[in-house]
């Protein structure tokens, strides 16, 4: 899949609408924790300021009710943008108010106008038509470099691109990053290709895990989502997360794997307590010796060992999903073990999802993956064999 690159369309001293992803973690205060997500669209608005450009920047953050919220206001993104870009930031009052497409119209060359959060708009979500075309107005060149978000039919990431033809519109540079890292590592990995696959539920990875069968060497499978698997084989697992209805989904990937010679790794022991909770009794018990009342909340030593040496003779890994509830130090062992035997690897190594990225920051292995994607869901999709909705009016015609 070929995509229109913001390196190949004339950009020098046009107007240009990025649509970005600064949907970022922030604690009680309105403090940003983590700004990656910031700091990955930079490449992009410096290449377009320093083709002269008028730069107007938009994102979606939290999931206001519709309509003005202080606390998901864009205020504390464009104070970060002004501390790494080191120039001013204009705040708009709105979206598409008249004073926000006045702001819009008079901007000058080397200025960046910052709208308020998408989704104070209604029709943002509903993909409105009316409010992409204004959207649309506001610029001369469109700029999808949102990966994170480009799996969402809205306005301002599908229904704008509609109003721009292919050599008024492109992908940012993280956007054609990541596209790239997920085409090639799906379609053309460096074998034996290994994916870890975690998190909470299966249903949200169902069809990424069907897709990754045939083409992957291993696949590992952890978190809460393992203890439908283990349900399937008929062990019993307490109080442990799971999804009945989903059970025969699971036995339908186990025989899959086996048939295509895949080997397919689950949990053979686990930390469990007594409830969810930091302060709960908790141990390490075998999948066989669940305690009734008990639930499974992260992966055993046994189990972290068991993964790490399945990774031990991988060319590419691909990781979605914590193996336990990280947030919770009792229960991150696990977790922090697979993230260390990622880094070590000698593999190329991406990492897919918010909470795996978080997770690989805060056990310090960040720098040491090759690729840390800014998205979940999107990724998930790309992994599907989807083509996103916010990419798909980005393809060349020739190459759809």
């Amino acid at each position: 899949m070929k995509l229109q690159e913001i390196k190949n369309i004339d950009i020098t001293g046009k107007k240009v609408f990025i649509r970005c992803d600064f949907n970022v973690p922030m604690d009680e205060y309105n403090n940003i924790t983590d700004d990656r997500r910031i700091r990955s669209a930079l490449n992009t608005i410096r290449y377009c300021i320093d083709h002269d450009c008028s730069v107007i920047l938009a994102s979606h953050f939290g999931r206001p009710k519709g309509g003005y919220e202080e606390k998901y206001s864009l205020l504390p993104i464009a104070k970060r943008l002004h501390i790494l870009l080191k120039q001013d930031i204009k705040m708009a009052p709105g979206i598409i108010s008249d004073e926000t497409l006045k702001m819009a119209q008079e901007l000058k060359s080397g200025e960046i106008l910052l709208l308020e959060n998408m989704r104070f708009e209604v029709g943002e979500t509903k993909n409105d038509e009316e409010l992409s075309k204004k959207l649309a107005s506001m610029a001369e060149i469109y700029i999808n470099d949102a990966f994170g978000v480009s799996h969402r039919a809205h306005s301002s990431v599908e229904g704008i691109a509609k109003y721009f033809d292919m050599n008024h519109k492109a992908a940012g540079f993280l956007m054609a990053k990541e596209i790239k890292f997920f085409h090639h590592i799906v379609h053309n990995p460096k074998r034996p290709f290994v994916s870890i696959v975690g998190g909470s539920k299966v249903s949200g990875k169902l069809e990424a895990l069907h897709n990754l069968v045939p083409k992957v060497d291993k696949i590992i499978i952890g978190g809460g989502m393992a203890f439908t698997f283990l349900k399937a084989l008929g062990h019993e697992i307490g109080n442990s997360l799971v999804e009945e209805d989903l059970i025969p989904e699971a036995i339908k990937i186990m025989q899959e794997a086996k048939q295509l010679g895949v080997k397919l790794y689950l949990p053979v022991d686990v930390v469990a307590a007594e409830a969810f909770d930091a302060e709960a009794i908790a141990k390490i018990v075998t999948i066989q010796e669940i305690p009734k009342d008990w639930m499974g909340l992260d992966i055993g030593p046994a189990s972290a060992l068991l993964f790490s040496e399945a990774l031990n003779d991988a060319n590419t890994i691909l990781w979605n999903g914590p193996m336990g509830v990280y947030e919770m130090d009792k229960f991150a062992k696990g977790s922090t073990k697979i993230s260390h035997a990622v880094a070590n690897s000698f593999a190329t190594t991406v990492v897919g999802g918010g909470d795996t990225a978080d997770l690989v920051r805060v056990t310090g292995d960040e720098d040491e993956m090759t690729f840390i994607s800014t998205g979940g869901g999107a990724s998930l999709e790309l992994i599907e064999g989807k083509i996103l909705p916010g990419v798909k009016a980005l393809v060349l015609e020739e190459d759809v």
